[in-house]
Formats: structure tokens, sequence, C-alpha cells
């Protein structure tokens, strides 16, 4: 297999995918997630919304203190760019809004963790132009959003276009793709059954790793180095609940795959995944370690 660079992300939001307004999850994941980091001798970037940096300030210095790189995730996982697709209820925020909310973000964030965070990602990676050009302004030195299973174009790091966020161009930030394997045939009209999350809990580690491997040999044909770039979540690494979820006036049911196998099996398949990278030769870096082609 070539040559890999990896780049773990976390995003640090309300659990099971910010469909609760609870964080119980949030310290027990974290904890695990910061185990197999530590047990592996690698680093990560954890995106924290700046709701969970402040309900978790103990989490946050947690993960500074670990070494690990803390990156911003929008105030309350809110929807900051283009939706790829619609998810009701989730109204995205008005271009004009987004560098504000991503200032106000980023300060909250860097205020708890003492340290000035360099790295965004938008929830659900629906990003925009919009978001490129605020976080150039604001000093941000990447962007983890790209979603290579729905614009299938970015392989790698680059610098983003002010005009097109998903073409090459030249801002001084650096748009980091997600991987997804652009070499299977998709079965969903968005592309998503080629992204990777959650595979390795609703699966295991080896299903992730054979689309690594034909994502690589994807790569190897167009004679490009493969770059990973992976997504998962604190309340993954911990028991969630089952059925309807009640919260304030209502409830909500979450597809089964959601929240199928988190906890110990999650922990275990993940544990295994990094492994079975290590093994491959990949390199791990944090998101702000990360250089453009």
């Amino acid at each position: 297999m070539a040559k890999i660079t990896t780049v773990l992300g976390f995003d640090m939001e309300t659990d099971i995918g910010s469909w609760t307004s609870f964080y119980e999850g949030f310290g027990p994941g974290t904890r695990e997630i910061l185990r197999l980091l530590d047990k592996h001798g690698i680093s990560g970037t954890f995106f924290f919304t700046a709701d969970s940096a402040i309900k978790n300030p103990d989490i946050v210095k947690l993960v500074r203190d670990a070494g690990h790189e803390i990156g911003c995730h929008t105030l309350f996982h809110e929807t900051i760019g283009e939706p790829l697709f619609e998810i009701p209820g989730m109204i995205p925020i008005l271009p004009e809004e987004v560098e504000h909310r991503i200032e106000l973000a980023t300060q909250k964030v860097a205020e708890i963790a003492g340290v000035q965070p360099t790295s965004f990602r938008c929830p659900r990676l629906f990003g925009s132009t919009s978001v490129v050009n605020a976080l150039e302004r604001l000093g941000y030195k990447a962007d983890a959003t790209y979603p290579m299973y729905f614009y299938k174009e970015q392989l790698r790091p680059y610098h983003p276009s002010k005009d097109d966020w998903t073409k090459k161009g030249d801002l001084k930030l650096i748009e980091i793709p997600n991987f997804a394997d652009l070499s299977m045939d998709s079965k969903d009209k968005y592309g998503r059954d080629m992204d990777q999350w959650p595979l390795w809990r609703t699966e295991n580690a080896e299903a992730v790793m054979k689309h690594i491997e034909g994502y690589c040999k994807y790569c190897e044909d167009r004679n490009v180095e493969p770059f990973l770039c992976f997504y998962a979540h604190p309340w993954e690494f911990a028991k969630m609940p089952e059925g309807l979820i009640y919260s304030g006036e209502g409830a909500v049911l979450p597809d089964p795959f959601i929240i199928k196998n988190c906890g110990e099996y999650s922990i275990e398949q993940f544990d295994r995944l990094i492994g079975m990278l290590k093994a491959a030769g990949s390199e791990f870096k944090q998101a702000c370690q990360v250089s453009a082609d």
C-alpha cells in the first residue's frame, strides 16, 4: 500500500449527532478517545462547538493537556454552510451571518481552552465559499470540511478559491477533504455510502480497511498519494439510549445505524482500525499540520 497521511478529527457536540440537547456521553467518550490515542502514540484534532466547550471546560482542558489540537465546530452545531441535502429543522444561517458566528464561536473556545483554534470543521460537512472566506479573514489555517463523497473532485488538501470553495485557488487557508471510497459504486443519490462514517462500529475495522485499500488503488491509478481524514464523535464511544429520546417539547427517533454499537464495540473497533492504519504505514497528523500540494 502507498504511503498514507491520516488526520483523525473528533466533532465535539451534543450526543447522537446533535439530535439531543445533552452531553451524557461527552466526558466518558472523550476519555476513551484520549486513552486510545495515547495507547497508539498519535494525536488528533478535536473540533469543539462553543456550547460544548462552555458546558464541559474540564474536557477541553483535558484534551489540550494531552497534546491534541483544539479546533472549532461553530456555536451550537448549526448549519453554517450550504446544505447538501435537506434535514428538517436545520435551516442554514444567512451568508452575512457566517463570519460573526464563527468569530463568536472561536472566541468562546479560545477563552476556555487558553489556545487560539486555527482549524475548523462545519457541522455535517456542509461548507461554503462564505465559510472559507470568513475563516481566511479570521486567521484560520485549516478547514476540514470538504465532503469528498459529494463533490468527488479534490483528493488531497488544497488552497481553495475565494470564488468557489470546492476549487483550487489562492487562499492561504488549507481545505482538507474527508475520506470517501471513490472506487466503489454508490447506491445513494448523494454518495453518502462512500463515506467511512460510522462503518467501523456498524460493521468493523476490516470493513473500513477494505474501503481504504480500494481508495488507495483509486489514488494509485491517478498518481496521487492517498490522504485520509476521518471524523468521529465522543458519544459514539459511550453507551447511547435506544428508542425515542425525549428533549424539551418533543422526542426524536434516530435511525438505528446512528447509535448501533456505541460504547465498548465502537472502542474496540476504533482501536483496531488505528492499529491497522499504523501497520499500513500511515503517518498521523493534526489538521493544523497538514500542507497543501
